[in-house]
C-alpha cells in the first residue's frame, strides 16, 4: 500500500503460495539511470531491476520494480516479469535471500544456489543437502543455513563447488530467520528465544548466549539487527507476542561498544502486540555500500572514474590459483 490512489497504484502479486521476497539492496537506487559517458560510471546490474519472490509451489518469481523509483505515482503496477521452476528444482522453497546476482532457496531438503547474472535466464549454480533447510545467509566466503538440526556453515569460495564445512554446527531445537553481524550471527530460535551465536572462527561456531528475556521471548521467527546512535538494537518477530526489541550494545552496560565487534548484553527493552502473528521483519539500511557480494558495483562512487573492486579483482587479494592463500604462500 502506499498514500496514492489506487487508480495509479497496485503492489501486489498474486501467486500459489509465496513464503518469503528479497531485493538486491535496501538502498534507495535508480538502475534506469541514464550513464553518462562524461562520468566514467559503471552502470547497475542487471539484478538491480528486480524483487525476487519464493513461492512453494511456483518456485523463483522476478517482478520489476522501477516503476516505485521513477518519481511518477501514477504508474506503480506490478507484473511478473519471471516465474520459473526448471525440473521442479525450487519445489517447497521457503525462503530466498540475495547477494548480488546470486540466489540463496532454501527448499524441501536443499539450499538451492541460482546464478541470476542474466536474471530471465536463470541457472543453477550448485545444490547442497540439509534436514529441512529454513534460511540462509551471507558473510564474505560463506553462507549460514538454519534447519531443523540448527545453525550450519557452508564454505562458497567457489559457488559452483561449495562445501559443508566439518563440525561447524550448533544444535539448536527451533532454529528459523537469522541475521549476521559481524562477528555475531542472531538466530530466532523459536521457543528457545533469540540464540547469539560467535562466527569470529567460521569454522568453529560456538553458542555465545541463548536470550529468552526470562520466558517473555518464546515464539522467534525472525530478527534484524541495526544501529541507533550509539546503541545496537535486534528486533524480533516474536510470533503470538508480535514485535520485541532487544537492546544489544550501550554506552552504560558495555564500555567497548565503540569496538568493531562488542560482545552484546541483551536486554528486553520495548514490545508491541500486533494484529496477528509476527513472522517476519523487513531489513534496515545498509548504510555506505559500495559493492555487492559479486562485485558488481552499488553506490556511484564521489570520484569521476571510482569504482569498487569487481569480484575478479578481490579474489586476486585471497585467492592463489583458485586456492586460498596461506602463510607458506
Amino acid at each position: 500500500t502506499a498514500p496514492f490512489s489506487p487508480l495509479g497504484h497496485d503492489t501486489h502479486i498474486s501467486t500459489k503460495n509465496a513464503t518469503s521476497f528479497a531485493l538486491p539492496t535496501t538502498m534507495p537506487i535508480a538502475p534506469f539511470r541514464e550513464q553518462l559517458p562524461e562520468n566514467l560510471e559503471d552502470p547497475l546490474h542487471e539484478i538491480y531491476h528486480y524483487a525476487v519472490i519464493s513461492d512453494s509451489e511456483e518456485g523463483m518469481i522476478l517482478v520489476n520494480v522501477d516503476t516505485l523509483a521513477d518519481a511518477e505515482p501514477r504508474n506503480n503496477f506490478f507484473e511478473r516479469a519471471l516465474t520459473w521452476n526448471e525440473d521442479g528444482v525450487l519445489n517447497g522453497a521457503q525462503f530466498v535471500e540475495l547477494a548480488g546476482s546470486n540466489a540463496y532457496f532454501a527448499t524441501d531438503d536443499e539450499v538451492v544456489i541460482v546464478d541470476l547474472d542474466k536474471p530471465l535466464e536463470p541457472q543453477v549454480h550448485s545444490r547442497v543437502k540439509f534436514n529441512k533447510p529454513r534460511a540462509v545467509a551471507i558473510q564474505f566466503r560463506y553462507i549460514f543455513v538454519t534447519d531443523a538440526d540448527g545453525f550450519h556453515v557452508v564454505d562458497i569460495t567457489d559457488v559452483k563447488h561449495p562445501v559443508r564445512i566439518k563440525g561447524a554446527s550448533v544444535k539448536l531445537a527451533d532454529a528459523h530467520r537469522m541475521y549476521l553481524a559481524r562477528t555475531f550471527a542472531y538466530v530466532a530460535a523459536g521457543k528457545e528465544g533469540l540464540a547469539i551465536i560467535d562466527i569470529e572462527k567460521v569454522d568453529k561456531p560456538k553458542l555465545y548466549q541463548m536470550f529468552n528475556a526470562d520466558g517473555k521471548l518464546n515464539d522467534a521467527y525472525d530478527v534484524k539487527v541495526a544501529s541507533t546512535n550509539a546503541s545496537l538494537f535486534a528486533y524480533v518477530a516474536d510470533g503470538k507476542n508480535g514485535l520485541k526489541v532487544v537492546q544489544l550494545t550501550d554506552p552504560e552496560r558495555v564500555p567497548t561498544y565503540y569496538g568493531f565487534s562488542p560482545d552484546v548484553k541483551p536486554k528486553l527493552i520495548a514490545w508491541k502486540k500486533t494484529s496477528g502473528r509476527a513472522m517476519s521483519i523487513s531489513k534496515g539500511l545498509d548504510r555506505d555500500r559500495a559493492v555487492d557480494e559479486t562485485g558488481h558495483q552499488v553506490s556511484v562512487l564521489g570520484r569521476i572514474g571510482s569504482r569498487p573492486f569487481y569480484k575478479e579483482e578481490m579474489e586476486r587479494l585471497y585467492l592463489n590459483d583458485g586456492k586460498l592463500f596461506t602463510v607458506s604462500d
